[in-house]
């Protein structure tokens, strides 16, 4: 199949339009709810034709939330203050979005700065997770009704200007694909849990997760109740060369051993843990490179990217593509 046209659309409700009673601070107001932005950039074939698309939703990990303009470094707070910018590391992950909108899907990529600066612990992969379910809820809306919060939010990020992409109807809610880049990679099992899935939107259906370079974080003798996926396929994309949590991710495979067919692991030799988003990647503001060292088989970011874009497209043409040509 040739690759599709793509086309590029942001939207924004605010860096404080959620917030969950379950999802509060750890720092300035313990036991107060987290105020959450909603914010996004999404990646589509350019023509939706007159079938409906899988969806992909992409969550970022833990990373620096704002950038201190004058002095040009990183800062940790939400919102940010004045003359500080959003880091947007939901932006980082272009390179594998537009591979997948290539083959069909529409493919959301969500900001979760708020609960980098403001939820630590088992709360912040509940956060996590209840941020993807509460956009997942805006565009199970949409594509049935055409209606809710995001009608009318789409803007080209090249011209600030309001576009109105043909949605409704043509994004399948109930083929939904999960991606998580490090904490997130926790946060998307927590969202496709046995346990918790329960608590996705009416008119949603996850039918593949995939945690990138995820956190494990479980202790010895620990409940794995909370990220157990037995239900649905599961693929854990690692790399080898990965300084900031290694390859324990694999442990979400071993898990489920004998109970989930359709749970795998595949490492990327030579990749490390911030390559996978190009705004953690050296050349941004609080970019950096975290391969361990030494690391004898490490590779380029653009060949982490490379190989990251085939073993995710893979992945997500055999678990979702198939309602595309139903």
């Amino acid at each position: 199949m040739d690759a599709l046209p793509v086309s590029t659309v942001t939207y924004d409700l605010g860096d404080q339009a959620f917030t969950d009673p379950d999802v509060t601070f750890f720092d300035r107001h313990p036991g107060k709810p987290v105020p959450m932005e909603l914010a996004a950039v999404v990646h589509y074939p350019t023509d939706l034709g007159r079938t409906r698309h899988p969806l992909i939703v992409i969550e970022h990990g833990s990373w620096w939330s704002c950038i201190d303009r004058a002095a040009r470094k990183p800062t940790g707070g939400w919102p940010c203050t004045r003359g500080e910018g959003s880091l947007r590391s939901y932006r980082g992950y272009g390179y594998l979005a537009t591979s997948l909108a290539e083959r069909g899907f529409v493919v959301v990529s969500i900001s979760a700065n708020a609960i980098n600066a403001h939820v630590l612990g088992d709360a912040g992969y509940l956060a996590r997770a209840r941020l993807i379910n509460r956009h997942l809820h805006m565009w199970q809306q949409l594509a049935s009704t055409g209606r809710g919060p995001l009608r009318g939010t789409f803007v080209d990020p090249r011209t600030g200007r309001e576009v109105r992409p043909r949605f409704r109807g043509r994004v399948d809610t109930r083929n939904v694909g999960t991606v998580g880049h490090s904490r997130a990679g926790k946060g998307v099992m927590w969202q496709a849990s046995d346990k918790h899935r329960s608590e996705w939107p009416r008119g949603v259906r996850v039918r593949a997760v995939l945690p990138l370079a995820p956190v494990y974080f479980t202790p010895p003798g620990g409940s794995d109740r909370d990220t157990l996926v037995t239900k649905i396929p599961v693929k854990v994309i690692t790399a080898s060369c990965d300084g900031a949590v290694g390859e324990e991710g694999v442990q979400y495979v071993d898990d489920v051993e004998g109970r989930n067919p359709d749970a795998s692991h595949e490492s990327i030799a030579g990749g490390n843990h911030n390559h996978f988003n190009t705004r953690w990647s050296p050349g941004r503001i609080g970019g950096e490179d975290d391969a361990i060292d030494p690391c004898a088989s490490k590779i380029s970011a653009q060949e982490q990217r490379r190989r990251t874009r085939r073993l995710v497209a893979t992945y997500f043409v055999e678990t979702l593509q198939p309602s595309v040509d139903e």
